[in-house]
């Protein structure tokens, strides 16, 4: 892989590229050009061959990509051609819905533990996974070898939460907490703001609603 670094926007991309070509592949199409594959995401040609070069080269020209093939490789670009263990932090609304969330399992993402702190439900068992006290985190994060932690927690204690995850050694994190979070320069964090992507729902309807309003 090349050592250039990638921006976020690009590897964004190629997880639409490799979306776009797990429907492809589902349409028994052996071949895409790029045309085609921009045309699918809204991108231009260039933009999807310049993103693919960053990686080697890929297809021939003037007959395309080969869909699985370029299927593989990207998954192989992304990490997501391996299993990655995940322990997840706050089996509430959110934690229990990201549990039962089958994509995560398909492209290689495996809940495998799950912590809270509420009494009742430690010790349980919820969807084939028992429930831990938050306070053995460190512990069984280590002895699992989780590698990626998702925090479904209430904001209040987020950062409780992550500094001990970070403690135990955990150096990507996904967090739903609706705060923003601090974390060493060497570990990964993703903030997932449902209610902020919302604002900017709201936002762009009312915006759009009131540039169509006749003048006065």
């Amino acid at each position: 892989m090349t050592k250039k670094r990638i921006s976020e926007s690009t590897i964004h991309r190629l997880s639409l590229y490799l979306r776009a070509l797990s429907v492809l592949e589902k349409e028994s199409h052996e071949t895409v050009s790029s045309k085609e594959l921009a045309k699918r995401e809204k991108l231009t040609p260039a933009q999807v061959r310049k993103d693919l070069s960053f990686f080697g080269s890929f297809g021939t020209r003037g007959l395309g990509y080969p869909v699985s093939d370029l299927k593989k490789q990207i998954a192989s670009i992304l990490g997501i051609d391996r299993l990655w263990k995940v322990a997840l932090f706050g089996v509430g609304n959110i934690g229990s819905a990201l549990v039962s969330y089958k994509e995560f399992s398909r492209q290689g993402f495996q809940i495998i533990k799950l912590f809270d702190n509420d009494q009742r439900k430690i010790g349980s068992n919820h969807k084939g996974i028992i429930i831990s006290d938050i306070k053995d985190m460190e512990k069984e994060l280590q002895e699992a070898q989780i590698e990626i932690a998702v925090i479904a927690v209430p904001a209040t204690v987020a950062q409780y939460i992550v500094d001990d995850v970070v403690k135990a050694g955990i150096k990507a994190i996904l967090n739903f907490a609706p705060i923003n979070l601090k974390v060493p320069q060497d570990v990964y964090l993703r903030n997932e703001n449902m209610s902020m992507e919302l604002e900017y729902l709201s936002f762009a309807l009312v915006n759009n609603h009131s540039q169509k309003r006749p003048k006065i």
